[in-house]
């Protein structure tokens, strides 16, 4: 345990590194049945995406580009901000690319809602959404999730580059933080 680390007793798997790996594949499917012959840039939001990016791109065997992007709307805590805060943008060229974002968990919609109105300045000819869970009950904007792994209940996730306060992005499941912090 690290120091500083809620002990893992107090953590409880949501989902399996196996029904994870499982709906990756799938998922990984899907897309590569889409964007087959599109060379598609595949747009991961740093830092949680990147765990499911790299799975997910090793399973698409399909030419494509990736980036990233750093956007932020958590302080250290369990609880969003309505603001989002561009940390990294990008500087490759969008207009007239097929670009699928990634996201580890989208829960308000404000961060993939304020990413979808930065990319679409830059003229691309599809945006779509990929995520790998999803927490619908904690919508503040409608998204559109093109691309869908889980959903997940109204409780505070971590695991599978799913962080809190930058611990936690090690385990290899989804599991529920329980208790305090």
């Amino acid at each position: 345990m690290l120091e500083g680390e809620t002990h893992l007793s107090q953590l409880s798997t949501l989902i399996t590194k196996e029904e994870i790996e499982n709906r990756v594949a799938e998922l990984a499917a899907e897309i590569r049945e889409d964007y087959l012959g599109k060379n598609p840039l595949l747009l991961g939001i740093l830092k949680g995406s990147f765990v499911f990016m790299s799975d997910l791109i090793r399973k698409l065997n399909i030419p494509l580009e990736i980036e990233f992007i750093r956007l932020s709307s958590y302080g250290a805590g369990k609880e969003p901000s309505n603001r989002i805060r561009l940390v990294h943008g990008i500087n490759v060229p969008l207009k007239d690319r097929h670009v699928l974002i990634i996201e580890d968990i989208v829960d308000t919609g404000l961060t993939v809602r304020y990413l979808h109105d930065y990319l679409n300045r830059k003229r691309p000819s599809s945006i779509k959404l990929c995520t790998l869970f999803d927490k619908p009950s904690r919508r503040v904007v409608d998204v559109t999730v093109d691309y869908l792994g889980f959903k997940v209940p109204d409780t505070f996730v971590v695991g599978y580059g799913i962080d809190f306060d930058e611990k936690f992005r090690y385990l290899p499941d989804l599991c529920i933080m329980e208790g305090q912090v």
